[in-house]
Protein backbone atom coordinates (compact mmCIF):
# COMPACT_ATOMS: atom_id res chain seq x y z
CA UNK A 1 0.00 0.00 0.00
CA UNK A 2 1.62 3.35 -0.87
CA UNK A 3 2.08 6.43 1.61
CA UNK A 4 -1.12 8.22 -0.05
CA UNK A 5 -3.64 5.06 0.57
CA UNK A 6 -2.19 4.55 4.06
CA UNK A 7 -2.71 8.13 5.16
CA UNK A 8 -6.41 8.37 3.11
CA UNK A 9 -7.14 4.95 5.15
CA UNK A 10 -7.17 7.05 8.02
CA UNK A 11 -9.23 9.63 7.34
CA UNK A 12 -7.13 12.49 8.57
CA UNK A 13 -7.42 15.98 7.12
CA UNK A 14 -3.99 17.64 6.22
CA UNK A 15 -5.29 20.69 6.61
CA UNK A 16 -7.84 20.98 10.17
CA UNK A 17 -6.96 19.97 13.32
CA UNK A 18 -8.18 16.66 14.38
CA UNK A 19 -11.50 17.04 16.54
CA UNK A 20 -10.84 16.02 20.53
CA UNK A 21 -12.74 13.13 20.44
CA UNK A 22 -11.44 12.10 16.92
CA UNK A 23 -9.40 8.57 18.82
CA UNK A 24 -12.56 7.61 19.99
CA UNK A 25 -14.04 4.24 18.06
CA UNK A 26 -11.02 3.26 16.63
CA UNK A 27 -8.83 0.23 17.36
CA UNK A 28 -7.37 0.81 21.39
CA UNK A 29 -4.50 -2.02 21.27
CA UNK A 30 -2.83 -2.86 24.64
CA UNK A 31 -6.50 -1.61 26.22
CA UNK A 32 -6.56 -3.08 30.24
CA UNK A 33 -9.35 -5.27 30.62
CA UNK A 34 -11.03 -3.07 33.19
CA UNK A 35 -13.88 -5.37 35.39
CA UNK A 36 -15.05 -2.19 36.92
CA UNK A 37 -16.65 0.52 33.75
CA UNK A 38 -18.18 2.73 36.61
CA UNK A 39 -15.45 3.00 38.80
CA UNK A 40 -13.05 3.62 35.50
CA UNK A 41 -15.30 6.23 34.98
CA UNK A 42 -15.36 8.41 38.51
CA UNK A 43 -11.72 7.98 38.59
CA UNK A 44 -11.37 9.57 35.14
CA UNK A 45 -13.96 12.26 35.45
CA UNK A 46 -11.86 13.13 38.58
CA UNK A 47 -8.55 13.40 36.53
CA UNK A 48 -9.87 15.81 34.40
CA UNK A 49 -10.42 18.53 36.73
CA UNK A 50 -6.77 17.73 38.15
CA UNK A 51 -4.09 20.19 37.34
CA UNK A 52 -1.72 19.12 35.00
CA UNK A 53 1.59 18.03 35.44
CA UNK A 54 3.41 20.37 32.69
CA UNK A 55 2.52 23.54 31.22
CA UNK A 56 2.07 24.28 27.29
CA UNK A 57 4.73 26.80 27.53
CA UNK A 58 7.13 23.73 28.61
CA UNK A 59 5.52 21.84 25.77
CA UNK A 60 6.22 24.68 23.37
CA UNK A 61 9.89 24.85 24.64
CA UNK A 62 10.83 21.45 24.17
CA UNK A 63 9.37 21.51 20.74
CA UNK A 64 11.98 24.41 19.63
CA UNK A 65 14.87 22.75 21.46
CA UNK A 66 13.97 19.41 19.34
CA UNK A 67 13.93 21.80 16.44
CA UNK A 68 17.22 22.56 16.86
CA UNK A 69 18.07 19.21 17.05
CA UNK A 70 16.16 18.30 13.86
CA UNK A 71 18.32 20.88 11.89
CA UNK A 72 21.86 19.03 13.11
CA UNK A 73 22.13 21.73 15.77
CA UNK A 74 21.80 19.75 18.93
CA UNK A 75 21.67 16.12 20.18
CA UNK A 76 18.67 14.60 22.11
CA UNK A 77 19.27 12.37 25.79
CA UNK A 78 16.20 10.52 26.72
CA UNK A 79 16.57 7.61 29.58
CA UNK A 80 15.65 6.28 32.63
CA UNK A 81 13.23 3.18 33.86
CA UNK A 82 11.79 0.45 31.28
CA UNK A 83 8.86 0.64 33.48
CA UNK A 84 8.83 3.21 37.26
CA UNK A 85 6.91 1.81 39.76
CA UNK A 86 5.16 3.46 42.92
CA UNK A 87 7.75 1.87 44.70
CA UNK A 88 10.44 3.60 43.33
CA UNK A 89 9.66 7.36 43.16
CA UNK A 90 11.88 8.13 46.65
CA UNK A 91 13.81 11.40 46.41
CA UNK A 92 16.96 8.72 46.51
CA UNK A 93 15.70 6.21 43.33
CA UNK A 94 15.22 9.68 41.39
CA UNK A 95 18.07 11.91 42.54
CA UNK A 96 20.39 8.59 41.57
CA UNK A 97 18.91 8.24 37.99
CA UNK A 98 19.09 12.42 37.38
CA UNK A 99 22.86 12.15 38.10
CA UNK A 100 23.31 9.39 35.69
CA UNK A 101 21.35 11.50 33.16
CA UNK A 102 23.46 14.26 33.71
CA UNK A 103 26.62 12.80 33.80
CA UNK A 104 25.77 11.18 30.33
CA UNK A 105 25.00 14.63 29.07
CA UNK A 106 28.26 16.23 29.81
CA UNK A 107 30.08 13.75 28.57
CA UNK A 108 28.13 13.95 24.88
CA UNK A 109 28.28 17.99 25.21
CA UNK A 110 31.64 17.95 25.07
CA UNK A 111 32.49 15.41 22.88
CA UNK A 112 29.61 17.04 19.85
CA UNK A 113 30.21 20.48 20.87
CA UNK A 114 26.04 20.35 20.66
CA UNK A 115 23.99 21.25 23.07
CA UNK A 116 22.12 17.96 24.99
CA UNK A 117 18.23 18.04 24.64
CA UNK A 118 17.32 15.79 28.29
CA UNK A 119 14.51 14.03 28.68
CA UNK A 120 13.53 11.56 30.91
CA UNK A 121 11.07 8.84 30.85
CA UNK A 122 9.96 9.37 34.24
CA UNK A 123 7.26 11.00 36.46
CA UNK A 124 4.47 9.02 33.99
CA UNK A 125 6.05 5.26 32.38
CA UNK A 126 4.01 3.44 35.17
CA UNK A 127 2.42 1.20 31.96
CA UNK A 128 3.75 -1.22 29.72
CA UNK A 129 2.21 -3.12 26.52
CA UNK A 130 2.50 -6.89 26.88
CA UNK A 131 3.55 -9.35 23.96
CA UNK A 132 0.86 -11.77 25.72
CA UNK A 133 -2.47 -10.95 27.49
CA UNK A 134 -1.98 -13.56 29.98
CA UNK A 135 1.01 -15.37 32.31
CA UNK A 136 0.71 -18.84 33.75
CA UNK A 137 2.84 -20.35 36.21
CA UNK A 138 2.64 -23.89 37.61
CA UNK A 139 -0.70 -24.28 35.62
CA UNK A 140 -2.83 -21.25 36.87
CA UNK A 141 -3.24 -18.49 34.38
CA UNK A 142 -3.81 -14.65 34.98
CA UNK A 143 -3.39 -11.34 33.25
CA UNK A 144 -0.37 -9.86 32.20
CA UNK A 145 1.33 -7.23 34.33
CA UNK A 146 0.85 -4.46 32.44
CA UNK A 147 2.51 -1.89 35.13
CA UNK A 148 1.45 -0.33 37.99
CA UNK A 149 -0.89 1.83 36.53
CA UNK A 150 -2.97 -1.24 35.94
CA UNK A 151 -2.01 -3.91 38.17
CA UNK A 152 0.17 -5.11 40.38
CA UNK A 153 3.11 -7.61 39.71
CA UNK A 154 2.39 -10.30 42.31
CA UNK A 155 1.50 -13.28 40.90
CA UNK A 156 -2.24 -13.82 42.85
CA UNK A 157 -5.81 -12.72 41.48
CA UNK A 158 -6.13 -10.13 43.19
CA UNK A 159 -2.74 -7.94 42.66
CA UNK A 160 -3.42 -8.81 39.02
CA UNK A 161 -6.97 -7.77 38.30
CA UNK A 162 -7.10 -4.30 36.76
CA UNK A 163 -7.67 -1.55 38.59
CA UNK A 164 -8.69 2.06 37.76
CA UNK A 165 -7.53 3.29 41.00
CA UNK A 166 -4.44 3.30 40.00
CA UNK A 167 -4.74 5.64 37.43
CA UNK A 168 -4.98 8.60 40.29
CA UNK A 169 -2.02 6.66 41.90
CA UNK A 170 0.10 7.06 38.36
CA UNK A 171 -1.24 10.86 38.91
CA UNK A 172 0.07 11.49 42.53
CA UNK A 173 3.42 9.59 41.60
CA UNK A 174 3.84 11.67 38.29
CA UNK A 175 3.34 14.72 40.67
CA UNK A 176 5.70 13.43 43.40
CA UNK A 177 8.54 12.70 40.46
CA UNK A 178 8.00 16.26 38.95
CA UNK A 179 8.05 17.62 42.68
CA UNK A 180 11.82 15.99 43.03
CA UNK A 181 13.51 16.28 39.60
CA UNK A 182 12.22 20.41 40.00
CA UNK A 183 13.90 20.49 43.25
CA UNK A 184 17.31 18.60 42.23
CA UNK A 185 17.26 20.81 39.03
CA UNK A 186 17.35 23.97 40.92
CA UNK A 187 19.04 23.68 44.33
CA UNK A 188 22.39 23.51 42.82
CA UNK A 189 22.53 19.50 42.60
CA UNK A 190 23.26 19.58 38.98
CA UNK A 191 26.41 21.66 38.83
CA UNK A 192 28.41 20.57 36.13
CA UNK A 193 31.79 21.12 37.97
CA UNK A 194 30.11 18.20 40.48
CA UNK A 195 28.46 16.47 37.33
CA UNK A 196 32.02 15.87 35.64
CA UNK A 197 33.93 15.24 39.36
CA UNK A 198 31.45 12.36 39.52
CA UNK A 199 33.09 11.28 35.62
CA UNK A 200 36.27 11.71 36.83
CA UNK A 201 35.06 9.39 39.74
CA UNK A 202 34.20 6.50 37.19
CA UNK A 203 36.92 7.25 35.50
CA UNK A 204 39.29 6.57 38.07
CA UNK A 205 37.82 3.09 39.72
CA UNK A 206 36.46 1.58 36.03
CA UNK A 207 38.83 -1.38 34.94
CA UNK A 208 38.10 0.23 31.43
CA UNK A 209 38.50 4.11 32.69
CA UNK A 210 41.79 4.30 31.18
CA UNK A 211 40.06 4.37 27.52
CA UNK A 212 38.43 7.75 28.66
CA UNK A 213 40.80 9.67 30.63
CA UNK A 214 42.01 12.26 28.15
CA UNK A 215 38.52 13.03 27.03
CA UNK A 216 37.69 13.36 30.66
CA UNK A 217 40.82 15.83 30.92
CA UNK A 218 39.74 17.56 28.22
CA UNK A 219 36.38 18.18 29.84
CA UNK A 220 38.50 18.93 33.14
CA UNK A 221 40.83 21.31 31.50
CA UNK A 222 37.90 22.74 29.33
CA UNK A 223 36.06 24.29 32.74
CA UNK A 224 39.18 25.31 34.35
CA UNK A 225 39.87 27.64 31.42
CA UNK A 226 36.40 28.89 31.92
CA UNK A 227 37.03 29.51 35.26
CA UNK A 228 39.97 31.06 34.76
CA UNK A 229 38.78 33.53 32.59
CA UNK A 230 36.29 34.77 35.42
CA UNK A 231 33.36 33.61 32.31
CA UNK A 232 30.11 33.83 33.80
CA UNK A 233 29.35 30.29 35.23
CA UNK A 234 25.70 30.84 36.58
CA UNK A 235 24.28 28.46 32.88
CA UNK A 236 26.05 25.37 34.92
CA UNK A 237 24.78 25.21 38.00
CA UNK A 238 21.16 24.22 36.77
CA UNK A 239 19.87 22.33 34.27
CA UNK A 240 16.61 21.90 31.96
CA UNK A 241 15.09 18.01 31.91
CA UNK A 242 12.07 17.47 30.52
CA UNK A 243 9.29 14.43 30.88
CA UNK A 244 8.63 11.52 28.49
CA UNK A 245 6.33 8.32 28.61
CA UNK A 246 4.62 6.22 26.38
CA UNK A 247 0.76 7.52 26.04
CA UNK A 248 -0.94 4.03 26.52
CA UNK A 249 -3.80 4.29 28.46
CA UNK A 250 -5.52 7.25 26.62
CA UNK A 251 -8.52 7.06 29.33
CA UNK A 252 -5.94 8.68 31.40
CA UNK A 253 -3.90 11.25 28.87
CA UNK A 254 -7.77 12.30 27.42
CA UNK A 255 -8.31 13.39 31.18
CA UNK A 256 -5.21 15.25 31.88
CA UNK A 257 -5.38 16.93 27.78
CA UNK A 258 -6.31 20.92 28.30
CA UNK A 259 -6.70 23.75 25.62
CA UNK A 260 -4.66 25.99 26.15
CA UNK A 261 -6.49 29.23 25.81
CA UNK A 262 -3.49 31.22 24.19
CA UNK A 263 -3.59 29.51 21.64
CA UNK A 264 -6.44 27.36 21.36
CA UNK A 265 -4.70 24.03 20.84
CA UNK A 266 -4.72 20.64 23.03
CA UNK A 267 -1.80 19.72 25.18
CA UNK A 268 -1.46 16.42 26.78
CA UNK A 269 -0.93 17.69 30.21
CA UNK A 270 0.72 14.46 31.59
CA UNK A 271 4.42 14.62 30.33
CA UNK A 272 6.22 16.79 27.89
CA UNK A 273 6.63 14.36 25.79
CA UNK A 274 4.29 10.62 24.46
CA UNK A 275 5.57 8.69 22.39
CA UNK A 276 3.76 5.34 20.12
CA UNK A 277 5.27 2.07 20.89
CA UNK A 278 6.19 -0.73 18.20
CA UNK A 279 2.71 -2.24 19.31
CA UNK A 280 0.63 0.72 19.32
CA UNK A 281 1.64 2.39 16.36
CA UNK A 282 -0.90 1.49 13.69
CA UNK A 283 -2.13 3.64 11.35
CA UNK A 284 -6.01 3.33 11.90
CA UNK A 285 -5.38 2.93 15.52
CA UNK A 286 -7.05 5.01 18.59
CA UNK A 287 -3.30 5.72 20.09
CA UNK A 288 -2.30 7.75 16.47
CA UNK A 289 -5.76 9.34 16.22
CA UNK A 290 -4.44 10.60 19.87
CA UNK A 291 -1.53 12.31 19.11
CA UNK A 292 -2.79 13.89 16.00
CA UNK A 293 -5.55 16.08 17.98
CA UNK A 294 -2.51 17.46 21.08
CA UNK A 295 0.25 19.71 19.91
CA UNK A 296 3.00 18.70 22.04
CA UNK A 297 6.08 16.91 21.07
CA UNK A 298 5.36 13.08 19.85
CA UNK A 299 7.50 10.14 19.12
CA UNK A 300 7.29 7.08 17.27
CA UNK A 301 9.19 3.95 17.79
CA UNK A 302 10.51 2.44 14.54
CA UNK A 303 11.05 -1.13 14.80
CA UNK A 304 13.12 -3.49 11.63
CA UNK A 305 9.65 -4.44 10.21
CA UNK A 306 8.69 -0.75 9.25
CA UNK A 307 8.39 0.20 5.76
CA UNK A 308 9.32 2.97 4.16
CA UNK A 309 5.33 4.04 2.95
CA UNK A 310 4.61 3.53 7.17
CA UNK A 311 7.06 6.44 7.60
CA UNK A 312 5.48 8.83 5.32
CA UNK A 313 2.56 8.21 6.61
CA UNK A 314 3.55 8.79 9.95
CA UNK A 315 5.06 12.31 8.89
CA UNK A 316 1.60 13.15 6.67
CA UNK A 317 -0.49 12.48 9.96
CA UNK A 318 1.54 13.53 12.59
CA UNK A 319 3.21 16.56 11.14
CA UNK A 320 1.06 17.65 7.89
CA UNK A 321 3.08 21.22 8.31
CA UNK A 322 6.30 19.48 8.45
CA UNK A 323 6.91 21.57 11.61
CA UNK A 324 10.52 21.12 12.83
CA UNK A 325 10.69 19.67 16.79
CA UNK A 326 7.38 18.06 16.12
CA UNK A 327 8.18 14.59 15.48
CA UNK A 328 10.90 12.16 16.49
CA UNK A 329 11.43 9.40 15.46
CA UNK A 330 13.28 6.33 17.64
CA UNK A 331 14.88 3.63 15.92
CA UNK A 332 14.81 0.32 17.76
CA UNK A 333 16.01 -2.14 15.02
CA UNK A 334 18.24 -4.59 17.11
CA UNK A 335 22.56 -4.94 16.28
CA UNK A 336 21.32 -7.21 13.63
CA UNK A 337 19.22 -5.29 11.61
CA UNK A 338 20.01 -1.56 12.15
CA UNK A 339 22.45 -1.24 9.17
CA UNK A 340 20.30 -3.12 6.62
CA UNK A 341 16.80 -1.34 7.57
CA UNK A 342 17.33 1.87 8.96
CA UNK A 343 18.56 3.85 5.38
CA UNK A 344 15.04 3.07 3.86
CA UNK A 345 13.14 4.74 6.44
CA UNK A 346 15.71 7.80 7.00
CA UNK A 347 15.39 8.11 2.92
CA UNK A 348 11.79 7.86 2.82
CA UNK A 349 11.61 10.67 5.79
CA UNK A 350 13.61 12.74 3.31
CA UNK A 351 11.55 11.68 0.58
CA UNK A 352 8.41 12.83 2.25
CA UNK A 353 9.98 16.70 3.35
CA UNK A 354 9.85 15.39 6.90
CA UNK A 355 12.27 17.26 9.34
CA UNK A 356 12.38 15.11 11.87
CA UNK A 357 14.51 13.97 14.98
CA UNK A 358 15.83 10.42 14.36
CA UNK A 359 17.18 9.07 17.53
CA UNK A 360 18.73 5.60 18.44
CA UNK A 361 16.90 3.13 21.10
CA UNK A 362 19.59 0.61 21.12
CA UNK A 363 18.19 -1.81 23.97
CA UNK A 364 14.48 -3.05 22.81
CA UNK A 365 16.16 -4.73 19.73
CA UNK A 366 18.70 -6.33 22.00
CA UNK A 367 16.96 -8.64 24.50
CA UNK A 368 17.52 -11.80 24.45
CA UNK A 369 16.56 -14.38 27.48
CA UNK A 370 19.36 -16.21 30.05
CA UNK A 371 19.74 -18.98 31.15
CA UNK A 372 18.70 -18.38 34.34
CA UNK A 373 15.17 -17.09 32.51
CA UNK A 374 15.89 -13.69 32.99
CA UNK A 375 15.54 -11.24 29.79
CA UNK A 376 18.76 -9.24 29.47
CA UNK A 377 20.66 -7.78 26.74
CA UNK A 378 24.43 -7.99 26.08
CA UNK A 379 25.86 -4.59 26.70
CA UNK A 380 28.45 -5.28 23.18
CA UNK A 381 25.00 -5.34 20.86
CA UNK A 382 23.72 -2.13 22.58
CA UNK A 383 26.93 -0.50 21.62
CA UNK A 384 26.84 -2.38 18.20
CA UNK A 385 23.42 -1.05 17.20
CA UNK A 386 24.17 2.91 18.49
CA UNK A 387 27.76 2.71 16.19
CA UNK A 388 25.62 1.37 13.19
CA UNK A 389 22.79 4.18 13.72
CA UNK A 390 26.02 6.43 13.67
CA UNK A 391 27.49 4.54 10.74
CA UNK A 392 23.89 4.83 8.60
CA UNK A 393 23.59 8.54 8.73
CA UNK A 394 27.42 9.82 7.93
CA UNK A 395 26.40 7.81 5.20
CA UNK A 396 23.34 9.29 4.00
CA UNK A 397 24.60 13.10 5.35
CA UNK A 398 21.77 12.93 8.13
CA UNK A 399 21.73 13.79 11.32
CA UNK A 400 22.37 11.58 14.58
CA UNK A 401 20.00 13.17 16.66
CA UNK A 402 20.15 10.91 20.07
CA UNK A 403 19.98 8.39 22.42
CA UNK A 404 16.99 6.43 24.03
CA UNK A 405 18.23 4.05 26.99
CA UNK A 406 16.65 2.38 29.83
CA UNK A 407 18.66 3.04 32.63
CA UNK A 408 19.33 2.94 36.62
CA UNK A 409 21.25 5.04 39.19
CA UNK A 410 21.75 2.01 40.93
CA UNK A 411 23.96 -0.68 40.42
CA UNK A 412 22.06 -3.59 39.33
CA UNK A 413 22.51 -6.15 37.13
CA UNK A 414 20.49 -6.92 34.41
CA UNK A 415 22.19 -6.49 30.68
CA UNK A 416 25.56 -8.82 30.99
CA UNK A 417 28.64 -7.32 29.67
CA UNK A 418 30.31 -3.72 29.68
CA UNK A 419 33.68 -2.27 31.58
CA UNK A 420 32.55 -3.90 35.08
CA UNK A 421 31.47 -7.09 33.53
CA UNK A 422 28.34 -8.63 34.66
CA UNK A 423 27.42 -12.12 33.92
CA UNK A 424 24.76 -14.94 33.07
CA UNK A 425 25.13 -16.07 36.66
CA UNK A 426 24.73 -12.24 38.45
CA UNK A 427 21.21 -11.98 37.21
CA UNK A 428 20.17 -14.01 39.89
CA UNK A 429 21.73 -11.57 42.45
CA UNK A 430 20.80 -8.08 41.14
CA UNK A 431 17.86 -7.87 38.94
CA UNK A 432 15.37 -5.49 40.02
CA UNK A 433 13.67 -4.38 37.01
CA UNK A 434 9.81 -4.46 37.00
CA UNK A 435 10.10 -5.11 33.24
CA UNK A 436 12.97 -5.00 30.89
CA UNK A 437 16.95 -5.07 31.85
CA UNK A 438 18.25 -1.18 32.53
CA UNK A 439 21.71 -0.72 32.69
CA UNK A 440 23.38 0.33 35.91
CA UNK A 441 25.17 3.73 36.39
CA UNK A 442 28.45 2.31 35.24
CA UNK A 443 27.53 0.25 31.74
CA UNK A 444 25.52 4.13 30.95
CA UNK A 445 28.44 5.85 31.63
CA UNK A 446 30.23 3.57 29.94
CA UNK A 447 28.09 3.83 27.37
CA UNK A 448 28.39 8.00 27.17
CA UNK A 449 32.00 7.91 26.33
CA UNK A 450 31.73 5.11 24.04
CA UNK A 451 28.94 7.12 22.13
CA UNK A 452 30.83 10.60 22.38
CA UNK A 453 34.07 9.01 20.48
CA UNK A 454 31.17 8.46 17.77
CA UNK A 455 29.84 12.07 18.32
CA UNK A 456 33.64 13.36 18.18
CA UNK A 457 34.37 11.27 14.70
CA UNK A 458 30.95 12.21 13.63
CA UNK A 459 31.62 16.21 13.88
CA UNK A 460 35.26 16.76 14.45
CA UNK A 461 36.90 13.53 12.17
CA UNK A 462 38.98 10.40 13.78
CA UNK A 463 42.37 12.67 12.62
CA UNK A 464 41.54 15.45 15.38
Amino acid sequence: MTRALLAAAHHVPTTDAPTADHWRGRPVAQAPDWPDSRLLDRVVGELSTASTLVSPQECDDLTDRLAQVAQGAGFLLQGGDCAETFGGTSSLAVRRKLETLLQIAVVLTYAGSLPVVKIGRMAGQFAKPRSVPTETRDGVTLPAYRGDAVNGIEFTAQARRPDPRRLHEMYQASAATLAIIRAFLTGGYADLRQVHAWNQDFVARSPVGRRYERLADDIDRALRFVQACNMDLAGTRSVDLYTSHEGLLLDYEEALTRTDPRTGRRYAGSGHLLWLGERTRQLDGAHLAYLTTIANPIAVKLGPATTADEVGAYIDLLDPQRRPGRLTFIARMGAQAVRDRLPALVEAAVSAGGVVTWISDPMHGNTITAPSGHKTRRFDDIVDEVTGFFEVHAALGTHPGGLHIELTGDDVAECVGGGEPIAFDDLHAGYESACDPRLNRSQSIELAFRTAELLHAQFHGNGS
